[in-house]
């Protein structure tokens, strides 16, 4: 689409969005989906098992991703949705009345801003945004624009871990000093592969976008974009977003921290994958920090086990003996929680640890569990639950109602990238928040808040 066509579709789309339409009870919210790959595809699964929801448009820059979703579809025995290869076209289509977004990283800024501006309520993945600029550029469209945006950070829609954090931030485990991210996820080597042809049908031009132009490379596409910096942004903004976001959740949604410290690598693996498969990263606000560990290689869990073990302090008088900083035994919980890929809070009277098996929190020096929450999978899929908050607020556009607004999203997308910023320029950053954030004394770094250049014209 030229640059001219593109001023007059947004012109249009303007207008068009002008008109708000009155919701009855029981009208369905007319959704296209952008992006059919792995996460796309179940977000069409789970929008044909909303009542809320009309899927009416499909689209991907790949021809064999958009024929296996309306082949999805049919064996739903819906009608098929109409099919586009750029978004700005499904963008332009007035029978479309929200987008949901499940492109590559790199393309979640941009998408979002579009659709926004063509006057569709949009349910965007996450990460909020690939880097820093482009979340204030989402937040400032969305403010503009007053289009219902939430980011798919579904476990702020369990009603379990709802309840946990809302007991936590209650004083619970007392004053919470320290909330922990923890992403101990296996992630095998990916190998080395050479360049090749485009695939039939896979528009290469169109999949890149903001991202610079490259040979086609299958180990770029798919899923494995996620571990380049052209296109994604390490398991840190994968998988390891869910978990700092909550840990972020528990402190109160802090937004800037006063200084960020990662440092990690690339450890027991050799292939093409440019990000770290190791990341530490704290962040410090005053009387509160927040850590992530990213872990891709072997390794045990954190958390309780059976017969956890509880260190004594040195004027402590453990049974049958004299005073010793010795371990002591305290009883075990019914079933304890082992946390791989979750959080562990730390309070001033306790702790606790959250996956998404369930929640247990722990009190004095003697560990005494003291809550205990299990997830009810009668209770709802987390990203449906999530999606009909989204469907539910673009009815009433009550924004304030979203469990996870773009305005929100972003400063839980950003604590990502300012770990990636940290590690990858080898040093920790002292921030300075405003309109145009910035790191004291650190050129190096603040250039890294942005691309050094968008490709035309896919510009943020």
């Amino acid at each position: 689409m030229s640059d001219q066509k593109t001023r007059r579709f947004f012109l249009g789309a303007l207008t068009a969005a002008s008109a708000v339409r009155v919701w009855g009870a029981n009208d369905k919210v007319n959704v296209g989906i952008v992006g059919l790959g792995g996460r796309g595809s179940s977000h069409l699964n789970t929008y044909t098992t909303l009542n809320e929801a009309h899927v009416v448009a499909l689209c991907d820059v790949n021809q064999a991703a958009r024929e296996r979703a309306q082949a999805t579809l049919t064996k739903k025995n819906l009608e098929k949705a109409r099919e586009f290869e750029d978004m700005r076209q499904m963008f332009a289509d007035p029978n479309v009345e929200a987008v949901s977004i499940a492109t590559p990283n790199h393309w979640h800024a941009l998408s979002a801003i579009w659709a926004m501006k063509a006057g569709k309520d949009v349910y965007g993945e996450k990460p909020a945004c690939y880097n820093i600029y482009e979340g204030m550029r989402m937040i400032q469209t969305q403010r503009e624009t007053k289009r219902i945006m939430q980011v798919g950070s579904q476990h702020r829609s369990w009603p379990f871990k709802i309840k946990a954090i809302t007991a936590m931030q209650q004083g619970l485990i007392g004053k919470l000093y320290m909330s922990k991210a923890l992403c101990y996820k296996l992630r095998p080597s990916i190998g080395h592969t050479p360049d090749s042809p485009t695939p039939p049908g896979l528009n290469w031009d169109l999949f890149l976008g903001p991202a610079p132009m490259r040979s086609f490379n299958e180990k770029r596409f798919a899923y494995f974009w996620h571990w380049f910096w052209d296109t994604g942004n390490g398991d840190i903004g994968n998988q390891g977003v869910h978990e700092t976001g909550i840990a972020r959740w528990a402190l109160g949604d802090p937004v800037w921290p006063q200084t960020a410290v990662a440092f990690g690598g690339k450890f027991g693996i050799d292939d093409d994958t440019e990000t770290p498969n190791t990341l530490t990263a704290g962040f410090n606000y005053g009387n509160q920090q927040l850590v992530v560990e990213v872990r891709g290689r072997m390794t045990n869990g954190e958390g309780v086990r059976q017969n956890r073990v509880v260190m004594a302090g040195p004027n402590a008088v453990p049974r049958g003996g004299p005073a010793a900083s010795v371990p002591t035994q305290a009883g075990p919980a019914s079933n304890p929680i082992n946390v791989g890929v979750g959080n562990l809070f730390y309070g001033s009277e306790g702790w606790a640890a959250m996956s998404d098996q369930g929640f247990q929190a722990y009190k004095g020096d003697s560990s005494e569990l003291i809550m205990e929450e299990r997830n009810d999978r009668g209770s709802g899929d987390s990203t449906g639950l999530h999606m009909q908050n989204f469907l539910a607020c673009v009815k009433t556009r009550r924004e304030q109602d979203l469990h996870d607004p773009i305005a929100n999203a972003v400063p839980s997308s950003d604590l990502c990238h300012l770990a990636n910023i940290s590690y990858r320029v080898g040093r920790a950053l002292k921030i300075e928040p405003g309109p145009t954030p910035k790191f004291t004394g650190d050129a190096e770094a603040t250039k890294m808040i942005t691309r050094p250049v968008y490709r035309k014209p896919y510009e943020v």
